[in-house]
């Protein structure tokens, strides 16, 4: 049974799905929590991902940490009980990832967790707790880079609980970047192959306190000013944005855009002078490509991105924006070890291998 419910999820596992159903012999369950519910960060990136209608839709919605991580874990448990599957497996590190593996866990039922032992340290993000605990809770650990094997060593978790696969968001970019290029999104704008900032910016940290969502607002605004700037704005800036009454301000010098499908917002990925992202997919796919991204963050729990990637941390002072710089050099796409399209391979001959060496019933 797989449990996800947030976009980027949706495109760590859809190479997981696949491979499982190409080696056969097992039955899957999609489970969508509905923690990601605007169509385009849902439907659209289903059908994107060639993944299918889920089996069983929660449509737990938003709210506060508490809210929507107890409705995830109310809604998952009957699905538990009715199915009885043999594993979770989660992805990530967002709410429905650490319900519904808490939720399998009390029933004891194995959790396998893509994505495993990536750490910022910084305890202020709810995300860092939900991968620490998720970790914490799983029996079959996939990790996508070396240090993750150090940072859950250190945690005391067994290594031959750990196996290194590599990434699976990165086999579904090398799957679909060329559909991706062909669309030239970037066209459809009227803007220029290299010629742009890509944005996308949503953590609390960055857009919840209407002060330094003002800072990032009118910095942005100012890079826009000589600058083409794109902005595809996930619901929570948009909602931030309009509480504050800021959205007006941005969208002066800004190209403001709705949320984007996948396709849609790789194939501005592609052809962008860089990109300014608070987001740790992004981090890894403008690796994957080669093009500059900005880090509007402290920290981040890729690493990787950093020594061998495109990757530079900005930092969290919101002048530092105004300094943006595009790489007028072509996109020079980075080789990472086992960032190679053939991790959800790997990590099905696992689960496989798992699931056959565990007696009936796990």
């Amino acid at each position: 049974m797989h449990a996800v419910g947030a976009r980027p999820n949706f495109v760590k596992l859809a190479p997981v799905f696949d491979a499982l159903a190409q080696l056969g012999g097992l039955r899957q369950l999609l489970v969508h929590t509905g923690q990601h519910y605007d169509p385009r960060l849902s439907d659209r990136v289903l059908d994107d991902l060639g993944l299918p209608v889920p089996d069983r839709h929660l449509g737990v919605g938003s709210g506060t940490h508490a809210e929507q991580t107890g409705r995830i874990m109310v809604a998952f448990e009957p699905v538990l009980l009715e199915e009885r599957p043999d594993l979770v497996v989660v992805a990530g590190d967002v709410n429905s990832t650490l319900a519904c593996a808490l939720t399998a866990a009390k029933f004891g039922v194995p959790v396998a967790h893509i994505e495993s032992g990536l750490r910022s340290f910084d305890w202020t993000m709810p995300e860092e707790l939900n991968r620490v605990l998720t970790d914490r809770l799983s029996t079959l650990l996939f990790t996508h880079s070396p240090e993750a094997a150090e940072n859950l060593a250190a945690e005391g978790i067994a290594p031959g609980r750990v196996h290194y696969v590599g990434n699976t968001m990165i086999d579904s970019l090398l799957r679909l970047v060329g559909a991706a290029r062909d669309r030239a999104a970037w066209s459809g704008l009227g803007l220029e192959r290299g010629g742009y900032l890509l944005v996308t910016l949503h953590r609390p940290s960055n857009v919840d306190d209407p002060v330094r969502l003002a800072a990032i607002v009118e910095a942005l605004a100012e890079l826009g000013a000589c600058e083409d700037v794109v902005f595809p704005l996930h619901p929570r800036t948009a909602a931030a944005l309009d509480r504050s009454g800021l959205h007006e301000r941005l969208a002066a010098t800004v190209r403001v855009l709705e949320p984007l499908g996948y396709l849609d917002f790789l194939s501005l990925e592609t052809a962008a002078g860089a990109v300014l992202t608070d987001s740790g997919g992004v981090q890894e796919e403008a690796a994957a490509l080669g093009v500059r991204c900005y880090t509007f963050r402290a920290n981040t729990e890729r690493p990787i991105t950093v020594t061998l990637g495109t990757n530079t941390l900005l930092g969290e002072d919101p002048a530092a924006i105004r300094g943006i710089r595009f790489d007028d050099r072509p996109p020079e796409p980075r080789k990472i070890p086992l960032w190679d399209g053939r991790a959800g391979e790997r990590t099905a001959e696992t689960i496989a291998a798992a699931l056959d060496a565990w007696p009936a019933g796990g």
